[in-house]
């Protein structure tokens, strides 16, 4: 079996989209998908891209991605990269090409000279979480994910 990780393209959008629905399945997250499938693309692939995909392949199939970004560290006064969400299809679980993908954006997180890798994970995810810390990933308790969206958001900026 071949494992080879590339960088998504804009051809690779229906394929990226596809993905997305299928981790948002896996997650019990399909009622909050609400993209565009078209803005999706723009963000992704336009003069002004704010993340990055990667595809990985088994034997040249596309069976898992990894979408991703940059962020910043105050104290590093580094970048790092966060990883928004990895995703390998069930049957291609066990082949070693999450850790493939994981390794890969770790490379680039040292290529860019960048502080960290960092992503969440689901509570419940108990296979992703015992896949984590197998690769030496350790929990951040003391930290507590914050977020602001849909009105609330519109609320904040002051654009009611």
């Amino acid at each position: 079996m071949t494992i080879a990780i590339r960088p998504a393209t804009a051809e690779d959008l229906p394929l990226i989209a596809s993905l997305i629905r299928a981790l948002a399945d896996y997650e019990k997250l399909s009622h909050e998908v609400r993209f565009d499938e078209a803005v999706l693309g723009q963000k992704l692939f336009g003069p002004r891209p704010y993340a990055e995909v990667v595809i990985g392949e088994l034997d040249g199939t596309p069976q898992g991605f990894a979408l991703f970004f940059h962020n910043f560290s105050t104290f590093e006064g580094k970048p790092g990269i966060y990883l928004e969400d990895l995703f390998v299809r069930p049957e291609a679980r066990g082949s070693g090409l999450g850790k493939a993908l994981l390794s890969h954006l770790a490379a680039l997180v040292i290529e860019r000279d960048c502080a960290r890798l960092e992503w969440s994970v689901l509570d419940w995810n108990a296979p992703a979480i015992g896949f984590y810390k197998s690769l030496g990933a350790k929990f951040m308790d003391e930290w507590t994910v914050m977020r602001v969206d849909g009105q609330a958001l519109v609320q904040l900026s002051g654009n009611n």
